[in-house]
């Protein structure tokens, strides 16, 4: 049954969008994130819904659509870059058959990624792409959420929609989005148009907020506490009243001591003693053998490369007596272990030059967003309230994902990609508008030249 209304749902999107071609560019990022086609048991699982989305966002914008205001930018000449350089890496990797399989939905993310800015050339497509994002994460979030308050949480014991550990479906990396979509979110309570945001819209938002932050709690994901820490930091920015927010902010965090679970405080106490984590003090030893790899293959290894990888090093453990704990540092070998870092991984993978096309595509976007910021600070047009939040919303997105990508090996994660594309997009959309501003005021200046020079003709 489940898979004929996931069926009848995207055919209805594809029907609608023979009107309107950018409703299948929707589709299809509704269609990659949520992956509905492993979420059923039986026909859907045959039918290539991700291939026809796809085919028909791009079919859709090159013989449908306008293409008024679309640009190729920079960082998308960036991420071209970066694509052809994977291919190039693909090409030499250290293990052939398991770079072939990343590549095949890596390669896509980065096209798709490309492409999305081209696309995005009105508010209302910007505004509709950030929603159907924050929607589509959000029916993960809202169910996993639901089973936290049930307690069904623990660390790798919450089950999504897909039992399966990879994507958007790893708890770190759920952890990870779903806190860098709260500002995000926060945008659309007080300047979304599809929805206008009245009591309905912020109650929705309020609650999707608070199983945003469940997330970190119901994974026990470590990382998830320290973007949530990003966040609070970010946001003392930009608010009013600074010490209400902290003091607001300090009581809530009191408040929900009492309700998280025992196994969340034990998981939480390791950030304070790496060493005395397994899964820390791997980490640490797979990124000394990154650095001392990429010396010797400063081009990168290509895809999976640490598979290569092999290490021994010191681990604490604790053995506890009737009365005493004792601890005998023992020394353990390991190998194959993931990178369990976006720094690492481009390092190990693609080298320094892929390292360094990454940092400047995200370095840029900060940069961008940054910009905007201050530009549109002092504008007060009736339609120039928006700009500013959106970009700083958009701005804490990417710092909160490069915080939570230190620790975890999603440097192609295909949602962030659309968060940056949408970026891009937005970006240009700005300049657009900004260029259009410009040639409204030159002409007042040139009419009155204009009747000076008659005049004194």
């Amino acid at each position: 049954m489940i898979d004929l209304v996931f069926l009848a749902f995207i055919g209805f999107i594809l029907v609608l969008g023979l009107r309107r071609p950018y409703l299948w560019v929707l589709a299809y990022v509704y269609i990659d994130i949520l992956a509905p086609q492993r979420i059923g048991y039986g026909i859907i699982q045959s039918v290539p819904v991700s291939l026809i989305a796809f085919l028909a966002a791009f079919g859709g914008w090159l013989f449908l659509d306008r293409k008024e205001g679309a640009r190729f930018t920079l960082r998308q000449g960036l991420m071209l870059a970066l694509l052809l350089y994977c291919a190039w890496t693909t090409s030499h990797a250290d293990f052939p058959v398991e770079a072939k399989e990343k590549w095949e939905w890596v390669w896509k993310a980065l096209v798709f990624a490309i492409f999305l800015p081209l696309t995005i050339t009105t508010r209302l497509r910007i505004e509709a792409l950030g929603l159907v994002i924050i929607l589509t994460v959000g029916a993960i979030v809202i169910s996993a959420g639901l089973k936290t308050v049930g307690g069904g949480g623990g660390y790798e014991s919450l089950y999504f929609f897909v039992n399966d550990n990879s994507g958007i479906y790893e708890s770190s990396t759920l952890a990870t989005v779903a806190i860098a979509l709260i500002p995000m979110i926060v945008w659309f309570t007080h300047h979304g148009t599809v929805f206008p945001p009245d009591w309905r819209v912020k109650l929705f938002a309020y609650a999707l907020i608070f199983a945003c932050l469940l997330i970190p709690v119901g994974t026990e994901a470590r990382t998830g506490l320290l973007c949530i820490a990003v966040l609070g930091v970010m946001a003392l920015r930009d608010v009013k009243r600074r010490l209400t927010y902290l003091v607001a902010a300090g009581a809530l965090g009191l408040l929900a001591l009492p309700f998280l679970p025992q196994s969340y405080y034990e998981r939480m106490a390791t950030l304070g003693s790496p060493g005395g984590d397994e899964s820390a003090s791997t980490r640490v030893a797979v990124w000394e053998w990154t650095i001392d790899y990429a010396s010797e293959r400063p081009m990168g290894g290509g895809f999976d490369a640490f598979r290569g990888n092999s290490f021994t090093y010191v681990m604490p453990v604790r053995e506890k007596n009737a009365n005493t704990t004792v601890i005998e540092y023992r020394d353990v070998t390991d190998n194959a272990r993931a990178y369990h870092s976006a720094i690492f991984e481009m390092l190990g993978e693609q080298g320094w030059p892929g390292l360094a096309l990454w940092l400047w595509l995200q370095g840029l976007g900060v940069w961008q967003m940054e910009k905007l910021r201050r530009r549109w600070k002092d504008r007060t047009g009736p339609d120039e309230q928006w700009q500013r939040p959106l970009a700083i919303a958009l701005q804490m997105a990417s710092v909160i994902y490069l915080v939570g990508a230190l620790f975890q090996g999603i440097a192609y994660q295909p949602v962030v990609l659309m968060i940056l594309g949408m970026q891009i997009g937005f970006h240009s959309y700005c300049q657009r508008l900004d260029s259009s501003r410009n040639v409204e005021k030159r002409r007042p200046r040139r009419a009155l030249h204009d009747t000076r020079a008659v005049a004194a003709g």
